[in-house]
């Protein structure tokens, strides 16, 4: 199992293969399809994320200590940036994901490359990630 860092690692290696923004969008529509589609049951109110322009569904599931997350959004780029953040946090303990820094944002050049609407749904879907950590890890002691 990588850890979270290494998972980062890998993804920051992936983009900087890419000079140009146009292909790391193709990179991130690529990663938003290659993604199983989230069950249609999972799409309810309850799973939007508030902040986000797009709509983005994030289920949460907890079990053996390890959360793991799906998600969906009806954009692609979004949908791409969701691929990643599950990639990088699903699997996971609820504290190795709330002690994590997750730095291959900046490194891979979204912050500065997104639209202040698809950063603020970025950190929106970093947030809730946190906020179900927070939840399962107060439930399990």
């Amino acid at each position: 199992m990588m850890t979270i860092n290494e998972i980062q690692d890998e993804i920051i290696e992936e983009f900087a293969g890419l000079d140009d923004w146009l292909d790391k969008y193709q990179l991130l529509i690529d990663l938003g399809n290659e993604q199983e589609p989230l069950d249609e049951r999972y799409k309810v109110e309850s799973n939007l994320i508030d902040g986000c322009q797009s709509r983005v569904w994030l289920q949460a599931d907890y079990h053996d200590g390890i959360i793991d997350f799906t998600a969906e959004s009806d954009a692609l780029i979004v949908k791409g940036i969701v691929a990643l953040l599950i990639r990088v946090l699903s699997g996971h303990t609820p504290d190795e994901i709330l002690d994590s820094d997750l730095y291959f944002i900046e490194q891979i050049g979204l912050k500065e490359h997104l639209s202040p609407t698809r950063s603020n749904g970025l950190l929106a879907m970093v947030k809730q990630m946190r906020m179900y950590a927070l939840a399962f890890k107060s439930k399990a002691t």
